[in-house]
């Protein structure tokens, strides 16, 4: 998938739990798995907003686009 989410490595960087992290944006933890694991098909603004709020980031370090002919 070209668009990678690195919510993991932020998560890590703060030694922060997966089940903090929900709570704090207000998401279920099944629903971070969902975007640490990269199964979205989307992500809301607000939610955007609200996890960059909790990890004190900006979107491009949740988010990278990685260009899928450079993987081959």
């Amino acid at each position: 998938m070209p668009i990678v989410v690195r919510i993991d490595v932020e998560l890590a960087k703060r030694k922060m739990s997966v089940g903090e992290f929900a709570e704090k944006v207000g998401l279920t933890p099944a629903n971070v798995a969902v975007l640490k694991n990269g199964r979205a098909k989307a992500v809301r603004f607000s939610t955007l907003e609200a996890m960059c709020r909790v990890l004190g980031c900006q979107p491009g370090d949740l988010l990278e686009w990685v260009d899928v002919e450079d993987e081959d």
